[in-house]
């Protein structure tokens, strides 16, 4: 029997060497992931991968239900609780384990084949390693360490959006709570108002015109109230998907009114620099086409030569008492007689182009979302303020005025009730403009570090995924 080629053994460990030693991290590569959204949101993520683990956040979660919800305690359950966040974290864990398997060197083939027939006996020993693969390992497993870095923030991209949308669930039910509650206590004094003006028409005091004024008014504060009820209800049902609450989690309880105004807002002058700085899918879209230039890359230097094998053969042949042991290597080369690889190479330059315009697009987007969303923020601050200050405390004012009008018999039925509609009109307009307000904060952090409606998978992995079929 020959010897067995050990040099070709111990090309395997090199080619390993020279690819670098990837391995998995101990968290799957959470850990930057955790501290980025720590420190843009306050909150803690963790990736649930045992019972222990599911045990720890069940208990955490539980905790924070105890007692009423407030903004921040909704975006804490939502990031440990979110099964759909957890998902995309294990998309995190399945690039990963592609970043880990492009830095090993492919597997070699071996193969026996033994005939036996006529006092005749052939053994052949084939051990064949693909050497395009093992000469383009380096280059490979640093595009797949960039595309794993790319895949990281989009994780932190969902963890942002998951964030982003409990806080937004959150103060929609709260204002709708607060609005159900405000237009019950309205509907008390319309009925209160009915009833009195049917009593006034017994006497002769109040016409039927101002009988029917008060009766359609208290109906349609009563309408009123039905359309918040079932608003209410349904933001709430919102909310607790975002939670990912089921079972008796859902009875957990909301403040009754939304949070006071901040005494001062954030000021930006370089909402556009900062953006284009922090926003992760613009940095994920960035690390994607520099993956996908180094792809080019590779394409064009292994434009000619797509197959590249090459192994080790020995024979161990014996008939009519002779024994031989032939021995060689073999080489297979794909030769580009038809495709010269100028396919690859023009389709990788159009994807490449392609992933550059749809860069150029986001980077102007996200100024422009930016700038936006930092108007939106100053001019909601601006309204709900203005309620707050002057117009809530006016409408209090007239309604106080039009009550003493009205016992003073100076003011009739029809005016006072008016003033009431507008007083009502006045009070859920400024609930809403409250809510806008921190609605449009949620929606600046978001334009700023990212996680808004505009960002998600970027493109370039769209373009990047229909490059490769």
């Amino acid at each position: 029997m020959a010897p067995f080629p050990f040099g070709m053994v111990l090309a395997i460990p090199l080619a390993l060497l020279l690819g670098g030693c990837v391995t998995f991290t101990p968290d799957g590569g959470m850990a930057p992931v955790a501290n980025q959204v720590s420190a843009e949101t306050g909150g803690q993520v963790v990736k649930v991968t045992s019972e222990e683990e599911a045990a720890m956040v069940r208990a955490r979660v539980t905790v924070l239900l105890s007692r009423p919800l407030d903004a921040r305690a909704a975006l804490q359950i939502a990031l440990l609780n979110n099964r759909g966040l957890q998902a995309q974290y294990n998309a995190l864990g399945i690039s990963e384990a592609a970043y880990v398997a492009a830095s090993l060197p492919p597997n070699p083939s071996f193969g026996v084949e033994r005939l036996n027939g006529g006092g005749e006996l052939d053994v052949e020993r084939r051990l064949v390693a693909n050497i395009l693969a093992l000469l383009t390992l380096p280059a490979r497993s640093e595009i797949a360490g960039i595309q794993f870095e790319a895949a990281r923030q989009r994780a932190i991209e969902a963890t942002f959006r998951t964030a982003a949308e409990a806080r937004r669930a959150y103060y929609r039910a709260v204002a709708a709570r607060q609005t159900e509650t405000f237009l019950e206590k309205a509907r008390l004094t319309a009925d209160a108002a009915a009833d009195l003006t049917v009593k006034l028409g017994e006497t002769g005091a109040a016409t039927k015109l101002d009988q029917a004024r008060a009766s359609a008014f208290y109906a349609e504060v009563s309408n009123e109230l039905a359309q918040a009820r079932l608003r209410s209800a349904t933001d709430r049902e919102a909310l607790t998907r975002q939670l990912g609450l089921w079972g008796s989690d859902i009875g957990y309880k909301l403040p009754a009114q939304l949070p006071r105004l901040p005494g001062r807002i954030r000021t930006a002058s370089q909402v556009e620099m900062e953006a284009v700085r922090k926003r992760t899918d613009l940095i994920a879209a960035r690390l994607e086409l520099d993956a996908m230039a180094k792809s080019l890359g590779l394409t064009q230097a292994t434009r000619f030569v797509s197959l590249l094998e090459g192994g080790y053969r020995g024979n161990y042949q014996r008939a009519d008492g002779e024994t031989l042991r032939p021995q060689g290597f073999e080489l297979e080369v794909q030769v580009p007689i038809f495709d010269l690889g100028e396919t690859n190479v023009r389709r990788a330059q159009e994807t490449y182009m392609q992933a550059v315009n749809h860069l150029m697009e986001k980077a102007v987007n996200v100024r422009s979302e930016a700038r936006g969303a930092y108007v939106t923020y100053r001019a909601s601050y601006d309204i709900a303020r203005q309620y707050q200050a002057k117009i809530l405390p006016l409408r209090k004012t007239i309604n106080e005025q039009a009550l003493l009008e009205y016992n003073g018999m100076l003011m009739d039925v029809f005016e006072l009730l008016t003033t009431e509609r507008e007083s009502i009109d006045s009070n859920v307009a400024a609930i809403a403009a409250q809510r806008d307000f921190f609605l449009a904060e949620v929606d600046f952090q978001t334009a700023i570090i990212g996680g808004g409606a505009g960002g998600g998978e970027t493109v370039l992995a769209s373009a990047a995924a229909s490059a490769s079929d």
